[in-house]
């Protein structure tokens, strides 16, 4: 094995200017920097990871808390956040509650004992009961994708999915539409405000009866819903899901309906997912920026690493916004 003191041989220089180089906590003159990097390219060295967080107290982890990787969106932000840890020289510990409220709370209670710098909670499902585990913990915290009231304790990056809602429900309102119906998940119920609250600006109410929950957020939940949905009111017009994966599902369902889209149904989602944009036709969609708040909240935990005094807690939220595409259309 490659050690620090070859490469300080190799370079010419004494091993601690070598560990300098590495750490980067000590300035190197440029010249010398070129050569002990050099040498530890031509002989391949790796600085052992766990001797260096034992001499800094630093690992260059960050924990991340996701529900899970199977939909597009929890998989495309645990891939940006991944990009942006690269670009500041961390590296990713990746946990997954599978939306279950014991697991979560187990991995929440292990991690406050593991050595990660910092911890990104992202998404609220199953989470939100167990957060005091984190008081004694010794690392910043952040929120992100965080849809219901946020703890004061924390700093939060999220989006603001109220608004998410009330774009597309202007959207249809806007094509004429007033007989719609809704495709949720229980976890949505501020999209759903957000969309009625669109229609309510023109006096026209969106009913209880007209949301319908998906048995599962998935494909097939969408399409169990979307049948539901045309089922209770026949001469609905346009369909609103609270995720594209359930809106991929509707449009399947109005097919099997015999329902033409969007000359006779018009179906909008919520992420601007890859199975909005593979679909027939091409679904319109609000997009998340996912990956603008992936990159605001790891700056923001790594930042708040190094930050001294009390400053007030941030809350950033970001906007979303409308891409139409093939799936929407005036109302028949």
């Amino acid at each position: 094995m490659v050690t620090m003191q070859d490469v300080a041989e190799r370079a010419g220089v004494t091993k601690q200017t070598v560990s300098n180089v590495i750490s980067g906590r000590v300035a190197v003159r440029p010249s010398t920097e070129a050569r002990v990097r050099a040498a530890i390219d031509e002989l391949g060295y790796l600085p052992n990871l766990v001797a260096r967080s034992l001499a800094t107290g630093n690992t260059r982890t960050v924990g991340l808390f996701v529900p899970t990787v199977v939909t597009a969106f929890y998989a495309d932000l645990v891939e940006a956040v991944e990009d942006v840890l690269e670009e500041h020289g961390h590296h990713l510990l990746l946990c997954t509650t599978r939306r279950d409220g014991e697991r979560a709370r187990r991995h929440l209670a292990g991690l406050t004992s593991r050595s990660v710098d910092a911890l990104l909670i992202a998404g609220d499902q199953d989470l939100i009961d167990h957060l005091p585990l984190l008081s004694h913990a010794r690392f910043p915290v952040v929120l992100c994708a965080w849809e219901t009231d946020v703890p004061e304790r924390y700093p939060v990056v999220t989006i603001d999915y109220d608004h998410s809602g009330y774009l597309a429900g202007r959207h249809l309102r806007e094509l004429g539409h007033e007989r719609v119906a809704v495709l949720a998940s229980p976890a949505h119920s501020v999209r759903v405000e957000g969309f009625r609250r669109a229609f309510a600006v023109d006096g026209v109410t969106v009913p209880d009866r007209a949301v319908h929950m998906a048995p599962e957020p998935s494909f097939r939940g969408g399409i169990a819903a979307a049948h539901a949905a045309l089922a209770a009111a026949p001469g609905t017009t346009a369909l609103f899901a609270t995720h594209d994966v359930l809106a991929a599902g509707a449009l399947v369902a109005a097919r099997e309906a015999g329902r033409s889209v969007p000359r006779g149904l018009s179906v909008v989602g919520l992420d601007d997912s890859p199975e909005g944009l593979l679909s027939r036709p091409a679904l319109t969609s609000v997009a998340l920026p996912k990956r603008e708040m992936a990159r605001q909240a790891i700056e923001l935990l790594l930042r708040d690493r190094t930050a001294s005094g009390s400053p007030a807690i941030p809350r950033r939220l970001l906007r979303p916004e409308l891409v139409v595409r093939d799936s929407t259309g005036p109302a028949a």
